[in-house]
């Protein structure tokens, strides 16, 4: 038997593939183990990863850990459900993204560097936004808002409304076979973010061919094949934003990105651009981040309220309630239920101890429905007075620079859907997504009659 080829050797897919089974070993498959070996023992933060019914049913969970007390110290991190210690460590000096995979082996590290050269841009890895702290963050984002202005975001209103009322004449064609999530929660974001991105109509279908290998690039923990075809979808999507940038400085248009292309920071010593890779990362994020959000949202907001026929009457005699039905919805049924923290110093969190360099696990969903905050937390109400205290946007430096624009497309959205259809009525065959970070529905059919 011949000895196998050293990696300097083997052919640059062969390469490729080695690199994306070391990253997904590091940073996947190791705590996978470790999670395992975890939940035997009854650790909570073990049983979140490795118990599927955490995330399928997360409630009951998040009680277990709120009982624990403000802030639960486990084996391999910290984690709260307390919506005061959530926003405090959201909006804490002392606490940062970090690196979404800390690797405290040095050896290891090295490692994952090695297997990261030829990676491909990673919507919530550095350079994203979502992944750099100051002052890397502060210039980016400063740089980002010159051109996501809320008047910039109100100004797409009009188009959303039109976007909604073309996908709405295609659900009517579909009579009994009408799915509201496949026809029409997936369908808005992609033609919202296809108009944000500068894709004409005719490419929309590239945008959401993307979506599900993006979306998977916020999962942790994940097994081998799930990581596989992440990075494919990745590869895939580097290659189509670059030629798709290219596009853009040939032919600029009044578009988001088009726009970001050609922003400068003047407040920069010679002034700044966003640079190649950012740019791509941003795309990425606006993608994977964005869309999954509003997916969410739409899906669970027109759940809820077919459930709740009393609170879908109050919104239909007050159109004024729309905003409400949105906040109460992302307080209830957060899309993105968890997020998570790296302590820069030895700090506290509700009154305690989180040793530098340590990560804290924040229950986004659990937060939202803390009794202490929440009135009958578990109860849908269209006309809660704190319901936009939820969290389902983050707090702090990384609250969601597109929390607006979701907001806007949830309101728009459900409002055209309702007065579309004045009987709309759920149907047999809804099917909930089955992923940790993210919660929503993956098939909700419905009646339109």
């Amino acid at each position: 038997m011949s000895a196998p080829r050293p990696v300097a050797a083997l052919a640059a897919p062969a390469v490729r593939e080695v690199r994306t089974a070391v990253r997904w070993g590091v940073q996947h498959g190791v705590p996978r183990l470790g999670v395992r070996r975890g939940a035997r023992t009854g650790d909570l933060q073990s049983v979140l990863l490795a118990d599927p019914a955490t995330w399928r049913e997360p409630y009951a969970f998040h009680e277990r850990v709120r009982a624990a007390g403000p802030l639960l110290t486990g084996r391999f991190t910290c984690m709260s459900a307390s919506h005061p210690v959530v926003r405090e460590v959201l909006g804490g000096a002392d606490f940062g993204v970090g690196a979404l995979h800390d690797v405290p082996v040095p050896r290891l590290r090295r490692l994952l560097e090695w297997a990261g050269r030829d990676r491909p841009t990673h919507p919530v890895e550095p350079p994203s936004m979502l992944a750099v702290d100051p002052p890397e963050h502060t210039r980016y984002r400063r740089l980002v808002s010159k051109v996501f202005t809320a008047r910039a975001v109100e100004g797409l209103r009009p188009r959303v409304e039109e976007l909604a009322g073309e996908l709405l004449d295609e659900v009517a064609g579909r009579g009994a076979g009408a799915d509201a999530v496949r026809d029409y929660a997936l369908r808005l974001p992609v033609a919202v973010i296809a108009e944000l991105l500068g894709v004409p109509p005719h490419r929309r279908e590239e945008v959401r061919a993307f979506e599900a290998g993006l979306a998977g690039s916020l999962e942790v923990a994940a097994p081998w094949r799930d990581v596989r075809a992440v990075d494919a979808a990745l590869r895939g999507f580097d290659a189509w934003i670059g030629e798709h940038l290219r596009r853009l400085r040939r032919h600029p248009g009044e578009d988001l990105l088009s726009r970001l292309v050609a922003v400068t920071d003047d407040e920069a010593d010679g002034g700044g651009r966003l640079s190649e890779t950012e740019l791509r990362a941003t795309a990425g994020l606006l993608m994977a981040a964005g869309f999954e959000t509003t997916v969410n949202l739409l899906g669970s907001a027109t759940a809820l309220l077919l459930q709740h026929p009393d609170q879908l009457g109050l919104v239909r005699a007050d159109p004024s309630l729309w905003p409400g039905a949105v906040e109460e919805s992302l307080r209830l049924e957060t899309p993105v239920q968890l997020t998570s923290r790296r302590a820069l110093r030895t700090t506290t969190a509700g009154g305690c101890e989180v040793r530098a360099g340590a990560r804290v696990v924040l229950l986004l969903g659990a937060a939202n429905r803390d009794p202490d905050v929440f009135a009958d937390p578990a109860r849908f109400d269209v006309r809660r007075a704190n319901a936009r205290e939820h969290l389902a946007f983050s707090a702090g430096r990384h609250f969601c620079l597109g929390a607006a624009l979701a907001r806007l497309e949830g309101q728009v959205g459900l409002r055209a859907l309702f007065e579309r259809f004045p009987d709309l009525r759920l149907a047999p065959g809804a099917r909930r997504t089955t992923t940790r970070v993210l919660r929503g529905w993956r098939s909700l059919p419905v009646a339109l009659a």
